[in-house]
């Protein structure tokens, strides 16, 4: 069986570096969807208090029979809990069946409510007790990451943001690489349009690839942390069959100039 290779964080902590992102994966579907992933070498998973399956998450954890440290879980603090992040955490780990959680992140920055800052302070201390391994942040700005930064002198080890062939965020993945800050990329396929374009599928025809399997390489070999999202389990299985082929660098290069700023979700300073 293959394992996804590990990336190294920030804080010099191992994440898996292709995991199952399960936003919009229904309650009944997740256990079902995590079995099968488990099956296949997938050992991440990200979730959120927003998503309803920690719960099932936590159940098919339990029921692989893994041990806690051969799995790492993703998950995330709400919009309406900034400032309370000990009872939100609280809350999510009692629904996995955890003691603690490998990465919590700020799920939007929420500037018109204007506490993230705090919410942040409260994520080191809930790491410094144990509860979290490693803290990030989800869909913040440039501005939000640098006042972070100001303010407490620690930058996140993870933005999680939109990241696909058609918006390659280019300004805040710089800025990423300048604070030390890995970049996790959700909906890293995009819509169709991606996987459409004729230079993702004159590389995919050329490698016997799939599209999205080489949309998938250009994000690992590109040293992002990603999360394609499927709940059927063939796609699954495509997704996940990307670490016996590499992208050479002019086909790298061809995929970035893909770029069309195609922002195809809310944006953060919206987001609240």
């Amino acid at each position: 069986m293959t394992i996804s290779p590990s990336f190294t964080l920030p804080d010099g902590r191992l994440i898996p570096q292709l995991g199952l992102g399960l936003w919009r994966v229904t309650a009944e579907e997740t256990t079902r969807l995590v079995h099968a992933a488990l099956e296949l070498g997938y050992r991440h998973f990200d979730t959120a208090a927003f998503y309803d399956n920690e719960a099932d998450l936590g159940r098919a954890l339990r029921e692989s029979g893994l041990a806690r440290e051969d799995y790492y879980v993703t998950s995330k603090l709400w919009n309406d809990r900034h400032g309370d992040a000990p009872a939100a955490l609280g809350e999510s780990l009692e629904r996995l069946g955890l003691d603690h959680l490998d990465l919590y992140l700020i799920h939007w920055p929420c500037p018109a409510t204007n506490r993230y800052a705090e919410t942040w302070q409260q994520l080191r201390d809930l790491r410094d007790e144990g509860l979290i391994t490693s803290i990030g942040v989800s869909n913040f700005q440039p501005e939000h990451l640098r006042r972070l930064v100001s303010e407490t002198g620690e930058a996140p080890v993870v933005n999680q943001v939109e990241l696909h062939p058609t918006f390659t965020q280019r300004d805040l993945v710089r800025l990423h690489d300048e604070l030390g800050i890995a970049t996790q990329a959700w909906r890293p396929l995009g819509r169709g349009a991606d996987l459409a374009a004729p230079t993702i599928r004159e590389i995919s025809a050329r490698t016997g690839r799939t599209p999205a399997q080489v949309a998938i390489r250009w994000h690992l070999q590109r040293d992002r942390i990603v999360f394609p999202k499927t709940v059927h389990t063939e796609r699954l299985a495509e997704n996940f069959a990307v670490f016996d082929f590499e992208l050479d660098e002019d086909d790298l290069i061809a995929i970035d100039a893909l770029n069309a700023d195609d922002r195809q979700a809310g944006h953060p300073d919206e987001m609240n």
